[in-house]
């Protein structure tokens, strides 16, 4: 058999079978055969630069690397638990395949170097493609705009309602929550881009590398700076898991808004049939599965930052092999963030608010007293004195069962004579929306401001 990689010559027994079961990582750090590839290519050619490696075993290594990565790419890559790691498997390919050239690829290389330089072009590319999803999410939520328009929605505080807006109001909230993810991603991905190749196990090396080349191949910003953090360094991955629980967090609250939004009760919203599911025993059920499973799926993200905080908060420099558990979870929230922004996006698009049945019940919950408030409140009076006659009123409306805009003058006048005739403009939600004249309000003018807005900006991205 071949040697492992691993193991020198300070060994006087084989690694117990147990041991090989316990600490293997292939069956989930396979995924990195590309990062780690595309690294060990830099590698050789940068010690090639150097003087390290001749061109020619240079050029051996990188065509043999590129043989081994078309057989992952096929699925045809064997794969023995014995070499514990997606790192071992391919440099030990490389040695059976061409012998001593293949032994001279790990120079002034050590596995804590090359694995944190592979999670940061995995973590730098996934980030990518979540960035990616979130800017498609924001297009979905701003598809709607237009065409929701003349829609009134109740907003709600404490689950109840509140005060009125017009639908693209709703819509741009979350492109705006949406916006905030992608910066917090950009923010994140600056971190990442550093490059470890080249820190060797803790210390360094006395080999005259250069880092800056191996750096710039792999088109990260810089090297890292110091060897002994770099080879503990997780930040990175507790910073992205944060990210995506963020993220996770919004669409979670997202699901909930619109699992509520489909009930009979609310039957504000008519979601795709493609993204829902039945019942096995009532055949009238159409249930939210999915958006159901994005609020459940969001514990996991979370569960997963905490996991990793929790793996590195007793660590001492430099390496441990705890940090080899850190992938499971950080490859679950990636793939699971992603997953359910990929299903977000076609609900967003295909869902049908119901219009009818939401205008049937607009008036409900007396949305426009507080736009009779400050109504009040332009006639110069206090405050406190508008929210205390207001609320009175609103009780007489309550009692009558009727909205503000159905109550008679005099029945308001004789709680406050300060209103006249004039208030009936602003009464009933259509009203009181066009009443609104704060920039970031629901006025139609601001509104529309911000749709032109995100247009462009969402275009340039």
């Amino acid at each position: 058999m071949a040697d492992s990689p691993s193991r020198s010559g300070v060994f006087q027994a084989s690694t117990d079978k147990r041991l090989e079961a316990f600490a293997e990582s292939i069956s989930f750090d396979r995924r990195m055969y590309q990062q780690d590839i595309r690294g060990s290519i830099a590698h050789a050619d940068m010690l090639a630069d150097v003087g390290l490696l001749t061109r020619e075993e240079f050029s051996t290594i990188r065509d043999t690397l590129k043989e081994i990565e078309a057989e992952l790419d096929a699925d045809q890559f064997p794969i023995r638990f014995e070499l514990e790691d997606i790192h071992m498997h391919i440099e030990q390919a490389l040695i059976d395949r061409i012998g001593d050239v293949g032994r001279k690829l790990h120079t002034a290389r050590s596995r804590n170097d090359q694995v944190s330089t592979d999670v940061r072009m995995w973590v730098r590319e996934a980030l990518d493609t979540v960035d990616a999803r979130l800017l498609e999410l924001q297009r979905a939520f701003l598809s709607r705009c237009e065409r929701d328009f003349d829609v009134v929605l109740p907003a709600y505080t404490h689950l109840q309602r509140a005060q009125p807006v017009i639908a693209p109001h709703y819509w741009m909230a979350y492109i705006e929550k949406l916006q905030r993810d992608r910066g917090r991603v950009a923010d994140c991905r600056r971190r990442v881009n550093e490059c470890s190749l080249g820190v060797a196990a803790v210390a360094g090396t006395t080999l005259p590398i250069d880092r800056n080349h191996t750096a710039k191949a792999l088109e990260f910003d810089r090297p890292t700076a110091n060897s002994l953090d770099t080879s503990s360094d997780r930040d990175f991955m507790l910073e992205s898991a944060f990210v995506l629980s963020v993220i996770a967090s919004h669409l979670s609250g997202w699901a909930e808004e619109w699992i509520l939004w489909s009930t009979v009760e609310f039957d504000f919203i008519k979601m795709p049939h493609a993204f829902c599911t039945g019942s096995s025993i009532m055949p009238q059920k159409v249930n939210p599965d999915t958006l159901e499973l994005t609020r459940g799926k969001s514990a996991r993200v979370m569960g997963n930052l905490q996991t990793l905080m929790l793996l590195v908060k007793n660590l001492p420099l430099a390496y441990n092999r705890d940090l080899q558990e850190d992938k499971p979870p950080l490859f679950d929230s990636f793939d699971t963030v992603i997953a359910s922004l990929e299903l977000a996006i076609p609900i967003v698009e295909g869902s049908e608010l119901q219009r009818d049945s939401i205008a049937s019940r607009l008036e409900r919950g007396y949305l426009d007293a507080t736009t009779l408030m400050e109504w009040m409140i332009r006639k110069g009076m206090p405050q406190r004195r508008a929210h205390h006659l207001v609320g009175a009123i609103v009780g007489e409306a309550m009692n009558r069962d009727v909205p503000l805009s159905e109550l008679p003058l005099d029945v308001m006048q004789s709680h406050a004579s300060e209103i006249d005739e004039s208030v009936y403009e602003i009464l009933g939600s259509r009203n009181a929306v066009e009443a609104f004249v704060s920039y970031g309000s629901s006025a139609p003018e601001q509104v529309r401001s911000q749709i032109e807005r995100w247009t462009k900006q969402l275009a340039a991205s």
